[in-house]
């Protein structure tokens, strides 16, 4: 049990310092801890409810809670603080009082918001996954009081740590004579037994061509094909499968949108909006359009910690603006980027944009009918599915004015030498034979991460993230690259007097698996001054023990 003794005098029974950061990050990555902690003061020393306030209002604006006392019960029960607090030094009789106030309406989201008990993003951090979940007291991620964080008794939604390792049969080889540590996620995740056995079971009893087809087989592989459509629409919010257009990955995804739809609507001078944060596979494609048509490629700034500066991004838009891409989660820094608002923003510009979800889809929920998302893309392979496979949303009206990307079979409904009528969405837009397989494969990953809980997963890797930042900032001469309050598991570094490709194949001796390199993010990166960083991820199957075995390996390396 929690006694005052525990925390320190400085805070006046409150919990420590780092225990309000842990308290502050466990509610809302974006709370900036240190805002936390002063407005918890001023709560003691001038009966001041202001930090109460927000938190009231952020928990009502992405979850809809009716009130605030039972989210912060269950929090305060686990420091015991009814124990230690003593409200009275605040003017505040007891804790109760200090809850049971009205704390205001929560801003107004927009027309879109999604129901009651539905992930509807405001802020878009990880710690807002939580709406996803049942509104329970219950923490999702359970420990035995006596284990440690990265045992078999760690609960993450519907599975324990250890089940969802058993799940990935690659996560039991020895690289170097060491047990395989993976925390290369960033650039292609591994596959769980559930999604190899899918695989297996289409090739075995299903294989065929889809759509064109009268015989038993080619039913069967249709049906596969398309109820993984509805999967990925269900996974991602969308009001129908007719939304979902499947292609082979995220860049193919975008250079669809920027030469299907958007380039039709340019003309010299006319501007489109990206960020400094985005991945090659954001920028490249604009350029290529934006030479055909002599459009301008506008960039929207980011701050010291690598968060988009909002207010200078709205400063980019003018009557010329015909379109925005941004990604939500930064592939070099781990930023969550505030899509919501950016939509919003665009949106009030009249302007449409897509969300680049290749690095956030795994990670944090998404609602693309809340965030009210023109086009939503992402890949197969950075979600637990086999590679080759990749996913466009779009909008139905937008989906619906944008041209055919590639002629061929199956995107058509008549054709003679005359003229050409093609199919409707998402048919017009996946000429060709489908990769089917890969298809049937992404539904299954994504059945899998549901079956697991993806608010749960956020949750868990939200506290994997701040426990392996914490120790490496530990190690001398260590930098982490990317701080925004706002963060994925994304851990880029660099390390005093030493190559990031020597630092890579050091680990490598350990049977660790990074990347380094410019991660296809050159631009953000020679922003803070870099041609490359080391750049661990992390997945659900990650544990803190990999972690460990990470930094003790980057300690012995900058003794050298």
């Amino acid at each position: 049990m929690t006694t005052a003794s525990d925390f320190t005098l400085s805070n006046a029974g409150l919990p420590s310092e780092r225990e309000i950061e842990t308290l502050a990050g466990a509610l809302f990555a974006d709370f900036d801890p240190a805002t936390c902690a002063s407005g918890i003061d001023s709560l003691l020393t001038k009966g001041d409810t202001a930090v109460i306030d927000r938190a009231a209002q952020k928990a009502q604006a992405f979850s809809d809670f009716d009130s605030y006392e039972g989210v912060v019960a269950s929090l305060v029960h686990d420091y015991s603080q009814a124990e230690v607090l003593d409200y009275s030094q605040a003017g505040v009789l007891d804790y109760g009082q200090a809850v049971s106030h009205d704390y205001g309406q929560a801003p107004a989201l927009d027309t879109h918001q999604a129901p009651s008990q539905v992930y509807s993003p405001a802020l878009l951090s990880q710690s807002q996954a939580d709406s996803q979940s049942a509104l329970s007291t219950t923490k999702s991620v359970e420990k035995d009081e006596h284990a440690s964080p990265s045992s078999a008794h760690t609960r993450i939604g519907s599975k324990t740590l250890e089940q969802i390792r058993a799940d990935f049969p690659i996560l039991h080889e020895r690289v170097n004579g060491h047990q395989l540590v993976w925390f290369d996620n960033g650039a292609t995740t591994q596959r769980p037994r559930q999604v190899i056995d899918r695989l297996v079971h289409y090739y075995e009893h299903e294989n065929s061509n889809v759509h064109r087809g009268v015989h038993e087989l080619a039913d069967r592989s249709t049906d596969a094909m398309e109820k993984a459509r509805q999967t990925v629409a269900d996974f991602i919010g969308a009001p129908s499968a007719e939304n979902i257009v499947f292609v082979r990955g995220t860049t193919e995804a975008i250079n669809l949108v920027a030469n299907a739809y958007v380039k039709q609507y340019l003309a010299p001078g006319d501007e489109i909006i990206v960020t400094l944060l985005e991945h090659h596979a954001n920028i490249v494609p604009w350029q290529i359009i934006a030479a055909e048509t002599g459009a301008l490629i506008k960039v929207a700034p980011i701050d010291e910690s690598g968060q988009i500066i909002l207010s200078e991004y709205e400063k980019l838009f003018t009557p010329r603006t015909k379109f925005a891409s941004a990604t939500q989660v930064s592939n070099a820094l781990g930023t969550i980027t505030p899509v919501a608002e950016m939509i919003q923003i665009a949106h009030r510009h009249g302007v449409p944009i897509l969300i680049d979800g290749a690095q956030s889809v795994a990670h944090i929920p998404v609602n693309v009918s809340a965030l009210d998302a023109d086009f939503f893309v992402f890949s197969g392979h950075k979600i637990y599915a086999p590679t080759g496979v990749g996913v466009v949303y779009g909008k139905k009206e937008r989906l619906a004015a944008a041209k055919p990307y590639q002629g061929g079979g199956n995107m058509i409904k008549d054709v003679t030498f005359e003229r050409t009528i093609y199919n409707e969405a998402p048919a017009k837009f996946e000429a060709g034979t489908a990769a089917i397989a890969q298809i049937v494969g992404l539904g299954a990953a994504l059945e899998y991460v549901s079956a697991i809980g993806i608010a749960d997963i956020g949750r868990y890797e939200h506290e994997l993230t701040q426990y392996a930042m914490g120790e490496m900032r530990k190690i001398p001469g260590l930098h982490l690259i990317g701080n925004a309050a706002a963060k994925a598991g994304v851990l880029s570094f660099v390390l005093d007097g030493h190559d990031i490709f020597e630092i890579g194949e050091y680990l490598n001796r350990f049977g660790i698996a990074v990347r380094s390199g410019h991660h296809c993010a050159q631009p953000v990166l020679r922003h803070f001054g870099l041609e490359g960083t080391v750049r661990p991820t992390l997945a659900v199957y990650n544990s803190t023990d990999d972690i460990d075995e990470m930094v003790k390996a980057l300690w012995s390396l900058s003794a050298k």
